[in-house]
């Protein structure tokens, strides 16, 4: 199962609930990859602690698109284990942003989704974090992926901009990949007591739109887990947002 993060306003946990889903699953068993092609590079410091990238990296990755060379090297070697048992990463890099034009000129977008098919008989599930904006990686990997999920800030600014979101990937899924499906809506820093949030998110099961459950709860105990790059599954497993992201992925795999 290839899965996007997707979403173009930046500031709604994207990374975050990409890595602690992926980690989830590989804390579940299964032989996990994780994409960062957002030059950022926060899921990939989330999960190494590292401020340099690693050798091996998406910008390598995808810089090899654009030559030919007889000693190209494999997908396998760009990509790089972290220190979670089943959980290996295609770190992010700062030179995919000087990258992305050059691509976009040679229209390489569908090749991230041939490498992906070859990789599909090494890992159970592959997840991809992407940039907060509907540019060439982002296009990439919808094209790339069979699902798609949406983390959602119960904010104005996060309820106007879904149905964009929403037809963005419908758009893509009509021009490009007819095998790409909108998983489901998450719902990020959910605050239960407070009555806004709760009539957005009703608001959305009566509009038929995808909510899952459980929604994840705000909490500061993230900010540790960012400080210490330690995925909540890994951090404090017994905390109430660690298990709800275990719960939300198993809610997923047997969906």
């Amino acid at each position: 199962m290839r899965r996007v993060v997707f979403n173009q306003k930046g500031g709604v946990g994207k990374s975050t609930i990409t890595v602690n889903l992926a980690a989830a699953a590989a804390q579940a068993g299964k032989r996990v990859l994780l994409i960062d092609l957002d030059p950022q590079g926060n899921a990939s410091h989330y999960l190494t602690g590292r401020h340099t990238p690693p050798a091996n990296n998406a910008a390598g990755f995808f810089n090899q698109m654009l030559t030919i060379s007889m000693f190209e090297k494999a997908p396998a070697e760009f990509i790089v284990p972290t220190a979670h048992t089943g959980l290996d990463l295609l770190a992010s890099h700062p030179e995919l942003s000087e990258l992305m034009v050059k691509l976009e000129a040679r229209y390489k977008m569908f090749k991230l989704r041939e490498v992906l098919l070859q990789l599909d008989t090494s890992y159970d599930e592959i997840w991809i974090d992407t940039p907060p904006a509907l540019n060439f990686y982002t296009r990439s990997a919808l094209i790339a992926a069979q699902r798609c999920l949406i983390p959602f800030d119960c904010d104005t600014f996060s309820r106007h901009a879904l149905l964009g979101l929403l037809d963005s990937a419908a758009e893509i899924r009509a021009d490009h990949n007819p095998e790409l499906q909108i998983e489901g809506i998450i719902v990020n820093q959910y605050q239960p007591r407070a009555s806004l949030p709760a009539r957005m998110v009703q608001a959305l099961r009566d509009e038929g739109h995808p909510v899952l459950s459980p929604p994840l709860s705000a909490s500061v105990k993230i900010r540790e887990s960012h400080e210490r790059s330690l995925p909540m599954v890994y951090l404090d497993p017994k905390h109430k947002l660690a298990q709800e992201f275990t719960q939300l992925y198993q809610n997923l795999a047997t969906g």
